[in-house]
């Protein structure tokens, strides 16, 4: 560990807090300096051996007692300047003003033997300036979820931040989890995420807001510097071909979210990464029973923001409070910004449309095959079918065998998929209209069969993280074995092989699990 190279271009290069310290306080600059709050026991609970080699740490660094001190918050290691980022944000559609890192603490930026950026941020590590009258910690549950589906989405093939470690602290933290009046004590821990960057939309609204716009420019020149290398030109042609940038990686986020049926939870735009990455794991889900309208927060249970089906329009409405954000550096010209909000709408469309593609094993998606995708989700959502099963089953329909036989019976490809058998009768006569138009369609694309299912099975997965499979590996976890989150972690590894030896984590969400606390919605609290 001793050999990791720091390389800190945030605290370097962007305006700091001139005190230093965990006080409550508004904060006119970017970053403030504050250590970890060392904790009783640091303990390694699960690591990811990818993002452990490729920041060059071996398995012996990582089980080694020092590993633990130092991802526990215990100690730092040589060029480590530890910060929290201060930032601001729309929550749920309302500005929220100076928020910033209330539990994060970032130990600095590596570079990689590639010469890859990397920064090291302890989620859980103790209070900062942003904590608002909060303690700065996380507890294990929420910790288990975090670091498990960083790694899960990472394995789907979806942008996203990383997880390195997770460590059990050895204290409590008192928490209301269901935000009742009944808070108890719980298992504390910490999450060692890993990102090229953590900048978010709400870094640029919060000067924008305070009219600071020498340091909303200076943020902005130093993120295409640091973080989009590639961009050139200068003045509003470069700052417009960084937001079409943004956006676009956006739309493309979105998209896959949408493929692999994750559902964020918190969109706020200080959850949404400049970068276009899956940030900041809190009341996620991934859709069971196919239902567009379905949120896991239950704080938005009233309203859902968040749900399924609006992500891509969320993500939308929070570029364009980027795009005001940034309009000063605009001047008069918002024809740019406008460009930019259109990029995402274009690459949107264009990255879904793969998506019916890949997922219905064409080899491109027609406008009509569009209409029928749409319909066939309406199959899903009134069958309240499983959304993995089913696609994952799809692969599997031959359209040359008698297709009554596929959908009913005992040859009944998706049988395994109905949450409620009784539903099935109502949407059979629907999916035969279906399948009779999808199978002479998949004939006239002329894909060998065998080259179709490889390519759907590829886009398709067979093992999400569903909230049950976490809250199993909590429970055991809460009381002292750690063994379904190592095994979970190894599973998601491969999510779209077969694995017959976790062939039960590829199951349909049991009934038990339908109101179980943490297995279908969750709240924030962490």
């Amino acid at each position: 560990m001793q050999s990791l190279k720091f390389d800190n271009r945030f605290l370097a290069e962007l305006r700091g807090d001139p005190q230093e310290g965990p006080g409550i306080r508004e904060v006119e600059a970017a970053w403030s300096r504050v250590k970890p709050t060392p904790v009783a026991a640091p303990r390694l609970v699960a690591y990811s051996r990818e993002m452990a080699q490729t920041l060059g740490l071996s398995d012996a660094d990582v089980r080694s007692p020092e590993f633990a001190q130092v991802f526990g918050g215990n100690t730092l290691l040589p060029g480590m300047d530890p910060f929290a980022a201060n930032y601001g944000g729309h929550q749920f559609g309302h500005w929220a003003g100076q928020l910033g890192d209330g539990r994060a603490i970032t130990l600095g930026e590596i570079l990689d033997a590639q010469g890859k950026r990397w920064e090291l941020q302890l989620k859980g590590a103790g209070p900062t300036p942003y904590s608002r009258s909060a303690d700065g910690r996380a507890v294990l549950r929420s910790s288990i979820r975090e670091f498990l589906c960083s790694e899960a989405i990472h394995h789907l093939g979806v942008p996203t931040t990383r997880a390195l470690s997770l460590v059990a602290t050895g204290e409590s933290v008192v928490r209301d989890m269901l935000y009742d009046g009944n808070p108890k004590e719980e298992p504390g821990a910490i999450v060692c995420r890993v990102s090229p960057s953590f900048i978010r939309f709400g870094n640029f609204e919060l000067p924008y807001t305070r009219e600071d716009f020498e340091g909303l420019q200076s943020l902005t020149d130093f993120c295409i510097a640091r973080d989009f290398p590639e961009l050139r030109g200068q003045g509003t042609t470069l700052y417009g071909d960084w937001f079409a940038t943004v956006a676009e990686r956006t739309a493309v986020l979105m998209a896959h979210w949408m493929r692999v049926g994750f559902v964020h939870g918190v969109m706020n735009t200080d959850n949404l990464s400049i970068l276009g990455l899956t940030i900041d794991y809190g009341p996620y889900g991934w859709i069971d029973d196919f239902d567009p309208d379905w949120t896991p927060n239950t704080t938005d249970a009233g309203g859902r923001r968040y749900r399924f089906s609006w992500q891509p329009k969320i993500a939308y409405w929070n570029l364009t409070m980027l795009a005001h954000a940034i309009s000063p550096l605009f001047g008069e010209d918002v024809a740019p910004l406008n460009e930019g909000l259109q990029r995402f709408m274009d690459a949107y469309v264009a990255a879904d449309r793969a998506n019916v593609a890949g997922k219905l094993g064409l080899r491109e998606a027609r406008d009509s095959d569009i209409e029928q995708h749409q319909m066939l989700q309406d199959l899903l959502r009134v069958g309240e079918l499983d959304m993995t099963l089913f696609y994952r089953a799809l692969s599997r329909f031959d359209p040359d065998a008698d297709i009554e036989a596929q959908l009913d019976g005992p040859g009944d490809v998706f049988a395994h998929a109905y949450y409620d058998p009784t539903h099935r009768e109502e949407v059979l006569p629907g999916f035969w209209d279906w399948f009779n138009l999808y199978a002479p369609r998949l004939k006239e694309d002329g894909r060998p069969e065998e080259e179709r299912r490889a390519s759907m099975d590829a886009v398709n997965p067979k093992y999400v993280l569903r909230n049950y499979l976490a809250q199993e590996a909590i429970d055991l976890a809460e009381q002292g074995d750690d063994s379904r989150v190592v095994e979970l972690l190894d599973v998601m590894r491969k999510p779209y092989d077969e694995q017959p030896q976790y062939e039960r984590f590829a199951r349909k969400r049991p009934e038990w699990a339908k109101t179980k606390v943490g297995c279908s919605m969750l709240s924030c609290s962490s």
